[in-house]
């Protein structure tokens, strides 16, 4: 039996994954993924952001950012976004920047016609411009992912967000649906936190491995392993001894 339980603890480990990274797909078929997104540490949680299928005549941000809803761009920005390329809170990816940008933006990966990117973030629950655990300033709570940059503000096609929840608080409010507007391009705010202004479109869907089929998996795996030590056990008791 303790072989048998020490079994069924590997069959655990291997099926139920730790810290399984979460992802989303945006309205033009880009990807996002996050390393982590749930149980985050309010002080401070590096995590790896990976995308592909972007365009690449269209640069981005990779942002933790407050949620304002479907179609609308998700600002502030906790630690702003980056535009220098040192803050670790968010990074600037585009392979055709402004000039001033030259050096500072990353320029994406090009796969199959498409822009690929991998960054690494530090996520945070507040700093001196917001705060993702208080429900006035983010009722939706907050979200990571990717957006337009600041040369095409108010295009939404570059909408790809995750929910973020902190250890210690209650889940985040997953991004409704909602039709596409028409609304003029806001201007970057001064503190460089983000955008308040409501730009149009399609807020991605979110995903991640369904939990109630690895629960099921398991279990099936757990009785077969039950089954065959018992199967075992009856054959080796009818065996005549010598």
């Amino acid at each position: 039996m303790r072989r048998l339980a020490g079994l069924v603890a590997v069959l655990l480990l291997a099926v139920v994954p730790v810290g399984a990274a979460h992802a989303a797909s945006g309205p033009s078929g880009q990807e996002v993924t996050v390393s982590r997104s749930q149980g985050l540490n309010p002080a401070g949680t590096p995590v790896t952001v990976r995308g592909r299928g972007f365009d690449l005549n269209k640069g981005i941000y990779v942002v933790f950012c407050v949620n304002k809803g479907a179609g609308q761009l998700p600002s502030p920005c906790l630690g702003g976004v980056d535009m220098q390329g040192d803050s670790g809170s968010s990074a600037w990816i585009s392979s055709n920047p402004p000039s001033y940008g030259e050096g500072i933006a990353k320029p994406f990966t090009k796969v199959d016609g498409k822009g690929s990117f991998e960054v690494q973030l530090t996520i945070k629950a507040k700093d001196q411009f917001t705060n993702c655990l208080d429900q006035k300033v983010a009722p939706l709570g907050c979200v990571v992912g990717t957006r337009a940059d600041h040369t095409r503000t108010a295009d939404r096609s570059a909408d790809v967000l995750i929910p973020v929840t902190f250890a210690g608080a209650g889940a985040t409010t997953a991004p409704p649906t909602a039709s596409p507007s028409t609304t003029q391009p806001p201007a970057i705010s001064s503190n460089n936190s983000g955008v308040e202004k409501k730009p149009a479109g399609k807020l991605a869907s979110t995903g991640g491995l369904p939990t109630v089929f690895l629960l099921a998996a398991l279990a099936l795996l757990v009785v077969g392993v039950v089954l065959i030590f018992a199967t075992r056990r009856r054959k080796t008791a009818k065996e005549p001894t010598a």
